[in-house]
C-alpha cells in the first residue's frame, strides 16, 4: 500500500481483527517542526510503539490525529478523511430537496456551494495511555468543514479527536476564526462545530442536502487535501451504495462508494450531485495493492441521524443496537430443522446479557421480520426498488430508546415480541468517552482499564494472547464491566519483587471479584486487613502490607512526578449497580466470541 503524497504525517488505524480494514492518516504537522516533511510512500499502520501485525489496506485521512487514528482497531480497510455534511436543524438546517440549476463543469470554480467549504486547522493534545495521569506531545492536522446553517459547521469526528483548538478558515481568506465542538459522533465520525464570530458568517449560503443517489450518479469531492493551500475538486461517480465498515467508529452503517480521489485532509469536506446539492461526507479510502480508486462518502441519511440525535437530546447518544449475533439460514435442512416453512429469516446465536433482548430473545430463535420488514434467509432486507441490504440497515436507522416488533420464529411458532434499542456495551471500548483514560496507583501499583488505545500504544505482543482474545471477542456481562489490568509497578522498596510485572489482569482482590476500575478502589480504600492480596490471572499474587503501602504512597508519586493517585473519575463515590449480595463466582468476559462468528462470511453483531 503506498501513498505517493507530501504531506507532515501520516496516521494510521490498527485493525483489531483480520479482516483489512483500518484508518487512514491525517495531514498533519507536528508543532515541534519547522516545516512540513515528507512521508514515507509506505504508510505505517502502527502507533509509536504499536504491534509488527502486516499492514492493513485501509486508512483515515483528513484532521485526525495520528495517535488516534492508530489506536483505532477497526477490522475494515477504509481510511477516513473524507467531507463532513451538516444538515439544518429545526431552526434553519434542513434537507432542501427542491431542484436546482445543473452545475457545468467549466463555471465550477464560481458556483456559489464551494465557498461554504472550509479548512480546519486542529492543535490534538492525545492521553498517554500507558502513562494516564499525563497528555502526550500535541501535535496539529488540517481536514475540511462545510457550513449547513444555524451557525454551524460540520466535519469528521476524527479530525477533532482530543481536540484543544479548533480553527476554521473560508475559501479566499486569510483570517482563521475559533470553532467550538459542539458534539461527535465516533460511531459515524461526524462532528458538529460552530464558530461565534459573526465576521465569519458575513455572506455565507449553507449548503443543501440532497438525496441518496443511485448508482453511476456523478459526484465531486471539495475540500482542502494535502499538495496545496487552495481549495482542490476531483470528479467521479457513485459505484456502490451498501453498509459499510466505518474505520474510525469500528461500526457498521450505509455508505457510498466513490471512484472520486479522496486524500489526507479531505476529511470533512462534502461530496456534491450535479445540481449542487450535498450527498455526504467523504471520509475514507479502502487502500490495498488489489484495488484502486475505492473512496467513500458518509450518506445524508446518517448525516440526518446523527443531526436529529443531536437536536433531539442536546447531546450526541449514538447509534443503538439490538444486541445478537445472527447465523443466516440458507440452507433447507437448517430452516426445516429449525421449522421454519419458508425461505426467510437469520438465526440468533447469541444474545449480548446487556441488551434489552437478552431479556425477550433465546438462542435458537429466528428472526422473521423487523418493523413489519421480511427478513431474507442471507439476513438482508429490501431497499430502495430493486435491491436488497444488510439488516443492521433497519436498526441504524433507529435512535436510543426507540422500540421496536421483531416477529420471530420458536420452536415452530411464530411470535412478535418488543425491545428497546440502546448503544452497545464494549468490554473494552474502542474510545474512551472524556479522553482521559482512569487509573489507580497503590504503592506504585498502576491499575487501568483495558482499552483499545492502550493495546494499540503497548503493543500486542506484550499483551500477551490471552488478555488480547478476551478484548476482543469477549462480552460483557453487566453495564460497567471492565477488564482491570496492572499495566506497570514503579519501583520502590515497599514492591520489591513485583518491578517486572505488566499488563496482567488483575482477577481478585482479598478474595473478592473486581467488577471494574471503581470498584477495586472502593475495596482498597475499605480495607481493614493488615494485608492488601492481588490476585492475577493463573494464580500469580502479588501482597502488599497495608500500613506500608500507605506510608509509601506519597513519596512514590513525588519521584515519579506523579499529581494524584487516582484519575477524578475514580476519586468519585463509589455505587454498585449490580448490589454487594450479587456473587461473580467466575473470571468476567469468559463468554468468548470465535473468529468464525465476527468473519465477514457471517453476519456481525447486528
Amino acid at each position: 500500500m503506498t501513498v505517493a503524497a507530501t504531506t507532515c504525517f501520516f496516521a494510521s488505524l490498527a485493525s483489531a481483527y483480520n479482516s483489512g480494514y483500518c484508518s487512514v492518516p491525517s495531514h498533519r504537522c507536528n508543532l515541534s517542526s519547522v516545516s512540513c516533511r515528507s512521508a514515507p510512500k509506505a504508510i505505517s499502520h502502527s502507533n509509536k510503539g504499536a504491534s509488527s501485525s502486516p499492514q492493513k489496506p485501509l486508512k483515515q485521512f483528513g484532521g485526525g490525529p495520528e495517535e488516534d487514528e492508530k489506536r483505532r482497531t477497526q477490522s475494515s480497510p477504509f481510511k477516513s478523511f473524507g467531507a463532513s455534511s451538516q444538515r439544518k436543524d429545526k431552526k434553519g438546517v434542513s434537507f432542501d430537496l427542491k431542484e436546482q440549476q445543473q452545475v457545468e463543469t467549466g463555471s465550477l470554480q464560481d458556483a456559489s456551494f464551494l465557498n461554504a467549504v472550509v479548512k480546519v486547522y486542529c492543535t490534538h493534545t492525545a492521553p498517554d495511555y500507558s502513562l494516564p495521569w499525563q497528555k502526550q506531545r500535541q501535535y496539529t492536522s488540517t481536514g475540511s468543514a462545510f457550513m449547513i446553517g444555524g451557525g454551524k459547521l460540520l466535519t469528521n469526528a476524527h479530525c477533532v479527536e482530543h481536540a484543544t483548538q479548533v480553527k476554521v478558515k473560508r475559501r479566499g481568506d486569510d483570517t482563521k476564526y475559533v470553532a467550538k465542538v459542539l458534539a461527535r459522533g465516533v460511531e459515524c465520525d461526524i462532528a458538529l462545530l460552530s464558530v461565534e464570530s459573526e465576521e465569519f458568517w458575513k455572506g455565507a449560503e449553507p449548503l443543501n442536502f440532497g438525496r441518496l443517489p443511485r448508482l453511476q450518479d456523478a459526484v465531486t469531492v471539495v475540500g482542502y487535501p494535502l499538495g496545496g493551500d487552495t481549495i482542490s475538486v476531483t470528479k467521479g461517480v457513485v459505484s456502490r451504495i451498501e453498509v459499510t465498515s466505518y474505520a474510525h467508529g469500528s461500526s457498521d452503517l450505509l455508505g457510498i462508494q466513490i471512484d472520486a480521489a479522496i486524500n489526507p485532509g479531505n476529511s470533512g469536506g462534502p461530496a456534491f450531485n450535479d445540481q449542487g446539492e450535498c450527498i455526504g461526507v467523504a471520509f475514507q479510502v479502502f487502500r490495498s495493492e488489489d484495488v484502486e480508486n475505492i473512496g467513500y462518502v458518509i450518506p445524508t441519511t446518517v448525516v440526518s441521524h446523527f443531526l436529529d440525535d443531536y437536536e433531539r437530546n442536546g447531546k450526541y447518544t449514538g447509534f443503538p443496537c439490538l444486541g445478537v449475533l445472527l447465523q443466516k439460514l440458507e440452507n433447507p435442512a437448517l430452516r426445516a430443522c429449525l421449522k421454519v416453512q419458508s425461505n426467510e429469516g437469520v438465526l440468533v446465536r447469541r444474545v449480548e446479557p446487556t441488551s434489552d433482548a437478552h431479556k425477550v430473545l433465546k438462542e435458537g430463535d429466528v428472526i422473521v421480520s423487523f418493523d413489519g420488514v421480511h427478513v431474507g434467509c442471507e439476513g438482508t432486507v429490501p431497499f430502495r426498488s430493486t435491491e436488497r441490504i444488510a439488516f443492521r440497515y433497519l436498526i441504524s436507522q433507529k435512535f436510543t430508546g426507540d422500540v421496536v416488533e421483531l416477529g420471530i420464529i420458536r420452536a415452530g411458532a411464530f411470535k412478535n415480541v418488543q425491545v428497546v434499542l440502546d448503544p452497545r456495551v464494549h468490554l473494552v471500548p474502542y474510545h474512551i468517552e472524556g479522553g482521559q483514560p482512569s487509573y489507580l496507583i497503590i504503592s506504585g501499583l498502576v491499575f487501568t482499564p483495558l482499552s483499545e488505545p492502550l493495546i494499540e500504544e503497548e503493543c500486542e505482543d506484550t499483551i500477551g494472547l490471552k488478555l488480547l482474545a478476551k478484548a476482543r471477542y469477549s462480552l460483557a456481562r453487566f453495564k460497567g464491566e471492565q477488564i482491570v489490568i496492572l499495566s506497570q509497578v514503579l519501583a520502590n522498596e515497599v514492591n520489591i519483587g513485583y518491578e517486572d510485572m505488566s499488563n496482567q489482569q488483575v482477577l481478585k482482590f482479598n478474595g473478592t471479584w473486581i467488577k471494574n476500575i471503581h470498584h477495586l478502589a472502593h475495596l482498597v480504600d475499605s480495607c481493614k486487613d493488615k494485608y492488601l492480596v492481588f490476585e492475577f490471572e493463573d494464580n500469580y499474587l502479588a501482597v502488599l502490607e497495608r500500613e506500608a503501602a500507605d506510608a509509601a504512597s506519597s513519596c512514590i508519586l513525588k519521584d515519579y512526578g506523579i499529581p494524584s493517585e487516582r484519575s477524578s473519575d475514580v476519586s468519585e463515590p463509589y455505587i454498585d449497580s449490580l448490589g454487594d449480595n450479587q456473587a461473580i463466582n467466575q473470571d468476567f468476559g469468559d463468554i468468548p466470541v470465535s473468529n468464525l462468528e465476527i468473519g465477514s462470511d457471517g453476519l456481525l453483531w447486528a
